[in-house]
């Protein structure tokens, strides 16, 4: 495992989704994707949350000359994978402007607010009620 090069100037960006929150710290050149101090692979086995993660990336041909750190907390994978990816998406428009108008048209820009609903009084749940008895 690679130790992040403190020296090195990088770009910070945040991203969330759900719980999930995700620090950015966009590098420039070659080096490992890690998240909390893992390898990309590593934390996330399944190929299809790398590929969602690292998608701003390969939209813009840019997976051999940055590379990434994540700082994650809170949520599951998914939200983890999505808030990384907006992270990411917000980083590289902080690099160049150019980038959000690609970006923004595959909708990597968005940040999708919906969260659990609280549970409410006299309820079970958030939405579900008690049995109604009539008699």
């Amino acid at each position: 495992m690679k130790e992040k090069n403190t020296n090195s100037k990088y770009i910070f960006a945040l991203g969330r989704r759900k719980e999930g929150r995700a620090s950015i710290m966009l590098f420039e050149g070659q080096g490992e994707n890690l998240v909390n101090g893992k390898n990309l692979n590593e934390y996330f086995p399944l190929k299809v949350d790398q590929v969602i993660a690292l998608r701003p990336l390969k939209l813009l041909e840019l997976d051999k000359s940055v590379y990434f750190t994540a700082k994650v907390v809170g949520g599951g994978k998914k939200g983890i994978r999505d808030a990384i990816s907006l992270g990411i998406s917000r980083a590289l428009i902080k690099k160049d402007v150019e980038y959000k108008k690609v970006l923004r048209k595959e909708g990597l820009l968005t940040r999708d607010d919906r969260i659990v609903e609280r549970k409410h009084t006299g309820f079970v749940k958030a939405r579900k009620r008690p049995q109604y008895s009539k008699r």
